[in-house]
Protein backbone atom coordinates (compact mmCIF):
# COMPACT_ATOMS: atom_id res chain seq x y z
CA UNK A 1 0.00 0.00 0.00
CA UNK A 2 1.20 3.55 -0.88
CA UNK A 3 1.87 5.96 2.23
CA UNK A 4 -0.86 7.87 0.97
CA UNK A 5 -3.18 5.45 1.37
CA UNK A 6 -1.74 4.37 4.71
CA UNK A 7 -2.16 7.97 5.82
CA UNK A 8 -5.67 8.13 4.53
CA UNK A 9 -6.87 4.76 6.15
CA UNK A 10 -5.57 5.69 9.44
CA UNK A 11 -7.34 8.44 9.12
CA UNK A 12 -10.55 7.51 7.81
CA UNK A 13 -10.14 5.26 11.09
CA UNK A 14 -9.84 8.02 13.31
CA UNK A 15 -12.77 9.85 12.14
CA UNK A 16 -14.77 7.13 12.31
CA UNK A 17 -13.65 6.24 16.09
CA UNK A 18 -12.79 9.82 17.09
CA UNK A 19 -14.80 12.54 14.85
CA UNK A 20 -13.19 15.23 13.46
CA UNK A 21 -11.45 16.78 16.55
CA UNK A 22 -9.47 13.59 16.36
CA UNK A 23 -8.01 13.75 13.13
CA UNK A 24 -4.68 15.36 13.72
CA UNK A 25 -1.44 14.85 12.13
CA UNK A 26 0.47 13.41 15.26
CA UNK A 27 -2.84 11.00 15.57
CA UNK A 28 -2.64 9.44 12.00
CA UNK A 29 1.11 8.83 12.64
CA UNK A 30 0.71 7.22 15.65
CA UNK A 31 -2.57 4.93 14.27
CA UNK A 32 -0.39 4.19 11.01
CA UNK A 33 2.35 3.19 12.54
CA UNK A 34 4.72 5.58 10.76
CA UNK A 35 7.60 7.66 12.45
CA UNK A 36 6.45 11.61 14.02
CA UNK A 37 6.26 13.63 11.17
CA UNK A 38 5.43 11.29 8.44
CA UNK A 39 2.06 12.60 7.67
CA UNK A 40 2.78 16.37 8.17
CA UNK A 41 5.52 15.48 5.35
CA UNK A 42 2.82 13.99 2.82
CA UNK A 43 0.09 16.66 3.93
CA UNK A 44 1.15 19.92 5.77
CA UNK A 45 -2.24 21.37 6.00
CA UNK A 46 -5.36 20.24 7.72
CA UNK A 47 -7.03 20.82 4.64
CA UNK A 48 -4.19 18.68 2.99
CA UNK A 49 -4.84 16.21 4.68
CA UNK A 50 -8.97 16.10 4.89
CA UNK A 51 -8.47 15.98 0.78
CA UNK A 52 -6.30 12.86 1.03
CA UNK A 53 -8.64 11.27 3.08
CA UNK A 54 -11.63 12.31 1.01
CA UNK A 55 -10.00 10.92 -2.01
CA UNK A 56 -9.18 7.93 -0.46
CA UNK A 57 -12.65 7.47 0.81
CA UNK A 58 -14.17 8.54 -2.56
CA UNK A 59 -12.02 5.92 -3.89
CA UNK A 60 -12.90 3.30 -1.45
CA UNK A 61 -16.81 3.67 -2.21
CA UNK A 62 -16.27 3.48 -5.89
CA UNK A 63 -14.71 0.22 -5.60
CA UNK A 64 -17.50 -1.03 -3.28
CA UNK A 65 -20.47 0.26 -5.41
CA UNK A 66 -18.87 -0.23 -8.73
CA UNK A 67 -21.54 -3.44 -9.29
CA UNK A 68 -24.12 -0.67 -9.21
CA UNK A 69 -22.60 2.35 -10.95
CA UNK A 70 -20.65 0.25 -13.48
CA UNK A 71 -21.31 -1.73 -16.86
CA UNK A 72 -23.89 -2.04 -18.45
CA UNK A 73 -27.26 -0.64 -16.91
CA UNK A 74 -29.82 -2.97 -15.48
CA UNK A 75 -33.42 -3.68 -16.37
CA UNK A 76 -36.11 -2.18 -15.08
CA UNK A 77 -36.89 -4.75 -12.50
CA UNK A 78 -33.22 -5.21 -11.69
CA UNK A 79 -32.82 -1.62 -10.87
CA UNK A 80 -34.15 -1.94 -7.07
CA UNK A 81 -32.07 -5.03 -6.40
CA UNK A 82 -28.96 -2.83 -7.81
CA UNK A 83 -29.52 0.25 -5.56
CA UNK A 84 -30.88 -2.16 -2.53
CA UNK A 85 -27.21 -3.77 -2.39
CA UNK A 86 -25.71 -0.42 -2.81
CA UNK A 87 -27.52 0.94 0.74
CA UNK A 88 -26.51 -2.29 2.33
CA UNK A 89 -23.12 -2.22 0.66
CA UNK A 90 -22.73 1.29 2.91
CA UNK A 91 -24.40 -0.03 5.98
CA UNK A 92 -21.85 -2.89 5.99
CA UNK A 93 -18.60 -0.61 6.17
CA UNK A 94 -19.57 1.49 9.69
CA UNK A 95 -16.21 2.76 9.52
CA UNK A 96 -16.20 4.33 5.95
CA UNK A 97 -19.67 6.17 6.48
CA UNK A 98 -19.33 8.18 10.20
CA UNK A 99 -16.21 9.28 8.40
CA UNK A 100 -17.88 10.43 5.16
CA UNK A 101 -20.66 11.88 7.55
CA UNK A 102 -17.74 13.56 9.16
CA UNK A 103 -16.38 15.16 5.88
CA UNK A 104 -19.67 16.06 4.83
CA UNK A 105 -20.11 18.07 8.40
CA UNK A 106 -17.16 19.69 7.82
CA UNK A 107 -17.28 20.60 4.75
CA UNK A 108 -20.17 22.69 5.60
CA UNK A 109 -17.94 24.63 7.29
CA UNK A 110 -14.72 24.89 4.92
CA UNK A 111 -15.69 26.12 1.12
CA UNK A 112 -12.22 24.69 -0.32
CA UNK A 113 -13.59 21.10 1.48
CA UNK A 114 -17.21 21.92 0.03
CA UNK A 115 -15.74 22.05 -3.52
CA UNK A 116 -13.82 18.71 -3.43
CA UNK A 117 -16.86 17.29 -1.61
CA UNK A 118 -19.18 18.21 -4.23
CA UNK A 119 -16.94 17.27 -6.88
CA UNK A 120 -16.63 13.55 -5.50
CA UNK A 121 -20.73 12.99 -4.89
CA UNK A 122 -21.21 13.78 -8.62
CA UNK A 123 -19.23 10.83 -9.18
CA UNK A 124 -22.10 9.00 -7.55
CA UNK A 125 -24.93 10.94 -8.50
CA UNK A 126 -24.16 11.64 -12.25
CA UNK A 127 -24.61 7.66 -12.59
CA UNK A 128 -27.80 7.41 -10.73
CA UNK A 129 -29.58 10.02 -13.28
CA UNK A 130 -27.96 7.53 -16.39
CA UNK A 131 -29.87 4.83 -14.34
CA UNK A 132 -32.65 5.82 -14.19
CA UNK A 133 -32.83 7.63 -17.54
CA UNK A 134 -31.92 3.63 -19.24
CA UNK A 135 -35.00 2.78 -17.25
CA UNK A 136 -37.46 4.84 -18.50
CA UNK A 137 -37.82 7.87 -15.69
CA UNK A 138 -39.68 10.70 -16.85
CA UNK A 139 -37.15 12.98 -15.08
CA UNK A 140 -34.32 11.34 -14.27
CA UNK A 141 -32.51 14.14 -12.25
CA UNK A 142 -34.60 14.82 -10.23
CA UNK A 143 -35.42 10.82 -9.60
CA UNK A 144 -32.11 10.49 -8.73
CA UNK A 145 -31.21 13.11 -6.09
CA UNK A 146 -34.55 11.60 -4.88
CA UNK A 147 -33.09 8.12 -4.77
CA UNK A 148 -29.80 8.90 -3.24
CA UNK A 149 -31.74 11.10 -0.73
CA UNK A 150 -34.01 8.44 -0.07
CA UNK A 151 -30.49 5.87 0.65
CA UNK A 152 -28.54 8.53 2.42
CA UNK A 153 -31.42 8.41 4.68
CA UNK A 154 -32.00 4.90 5.20
CA UNK A 155 -27.97 4.82 5.77
CA UNK A 156 -28.00 7.42 8.24
CA UNK A 157 -30.61 6.06 10.18
CA UNK A 158 -29.11 2.74 10.01
CA UNK A 159 -25.64 3.88 10.90
CA UNK A 160 -26.44 7.34 13.09
CA UNK A 161 -30.23 7.39 13.79
CA UNK A 162 -32.00 5.71 16.07
CA UNK A 163 -33.24 3.15 13.27
CA UNK A 164 -31.64 -0.68 13.02
CA UNK A 165 -30.14 -1.59 10.02
CA UNK A 166 -32.71 -3.31 7.28
CA UNK A 167 -32.20 -6.58 5.62
CA UNK A 168 -30.89 -6.72 2.46
CA UNK A 169 -35.02 -7.47 1.64
CA UNK A 170 -35.93 -4.90 3.76
CA UNK A 171 -34.00 -2.31 1.72
CA UNK A 172 -35.19 -4.41 -1.86
CA UNK A 173 -38.79 -3.47 -1.16
CA UNK A 174 -38.17 -0.53 -0.35
CA UNK A 175 -36.05 0.82 -3.33
CA UNK A 176 -39.37 -1.13 -5.57
CA UNK A 177 -41.74 0.84 -3.65
CA UNK A 178 -40.21 4.45 -4.15
CA UNK A 179 -39.36 3.38 -7.85
CA UNK A 180 -42.76 2.03 -8.65
CA UNK A 181 -43.93 5.55 -7.65
CA UNK A 182 -41.35 7.37 -9.58
CA UNK A 183 -41.40 4.88 -13.23
CA UNK A 184 -45.03 3.93 -13.15
CA UNK A 185 -47.19 5.83 -15.50
CA UNK A 186 -49.40 8.29 -13.04
CA UNK A 187 -52.94 7.01 -12.62
CA UNK A 188 -55.57 9.35 -14.55
CA UNK A 189 -56.64 12.59 -12.55
CA UNK A 190 -59.56 11.62 -11.12
CA UNK A 191 -62.77 14.50 -11.96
Amino acid sequence: MKRSDTVAEAAITLLAERGMRGLTHRAVDEAAGLPPGSTSNLARTRAALLELTLARLTALEEHALAPAITGGPPSREELPDVLAEAVHVQIGDRRRTLARYELALEATRRPELRAIYDRAGRRFRDPAVALLAAVGSRDPVRHARQVVAFGEGMLFDAIAGAGTAPSRAELRQAMRELLSGMLDPSPAPHP
